[in-house]
């Protein structure tokens, strides 16, 4: 089961600044409630680039488990101050832990040139998914958010999304954020398409009683 983050150990947007500061000065603490305070964000945006070939080998939570090990260890390359940088910092490299993976499990076992996939492939599809984050929490009409703002807001969203069962969870992203067919879900979850059409409705209802309006 993947992981989910406690209420208690989730952070607000403005203490982001102080609290990568006080991991610049060498403190470790900070930097591992950094990390594990947008463990669902990178959760969400890896559930969306797992297709079915990678899911059989490995799991969100594995990709985000090697994200966040590689965050730590390089922490000491990032150049950023701002929770808009860090995340832009995290998501790279989530789409380097995603290309090793497809090198891994995918082309070394089919040497296809239609398995050829980019980092700069990858970097798109991962920023459309952010995107998807911001526009589905968007009120109608026009927004005054910026970027930085939408991008906190689809962090809690990730958030509200990981009080749901995985597979809740998952069919969500994909049918909501991601746009996917039900056809086309049931090929990435190994399901029928008619379960995974009710798992949905299930999932939407779940996710109405324990959804809690997130402040624009």
């Amino acid at each position: 089961m993947d992981h989910v983050l406690a209420p208690d150990t989730q952070i607000a947007g403005s203490n982001v600044e102080q609290l990568l500061d006080d991991a610049r000065q060498g403190q470790r603490e900070p930097l591992g409630l950094l990390l594990q305070s947008y463990r669902n964000y990178l959760t969400i945006l890896a559930t969306t680039q797992l297709d079915r070939r990678l899911r059989r080998r490995m799991s969100a939570s594995d990709l985000v488990q090697e994200t966040m090990l590689a965050a730590h260890r390089d922490f000491g390359k990032f150049r950023g101050s701002s929770e808009r940088e860090f995340l832009a910092w995290l998501r790279q490299i989530l789409i380097h832990c995603l290309h090793h993976a497809v090198e891994t499990h995918v082309k070394a076992q089919r040497r296809d040139v239609r398995c050829e996939i980019s980092l700069d492939q990858l970097g798109f599809s991962l920023d459309r998914s952010a995107a998807n984050f911001a526009q589905a929490l968007a009120d109608p009409g026009p927004s005054p958010s910026t970027p930085v703002r939408q991008r906190e807001r689809a962090v809690a969203l990730a958030d509200q999304l990981a009080k749901l069962r995985p597979e809740y969870r998952d069919v969500i992203v994909l049918r909501n954020l991601q746009g996917l067919s039900f056809d086309e879900i049931a090929q990435r979850m190994d399901r029928k398409t008619g379960a995974v059409r009710m798992l949905w409705l299930r999932a939407i209802e779940k996710f109405k009683q324990v959804y809690e309006p997130i402040d624009g």
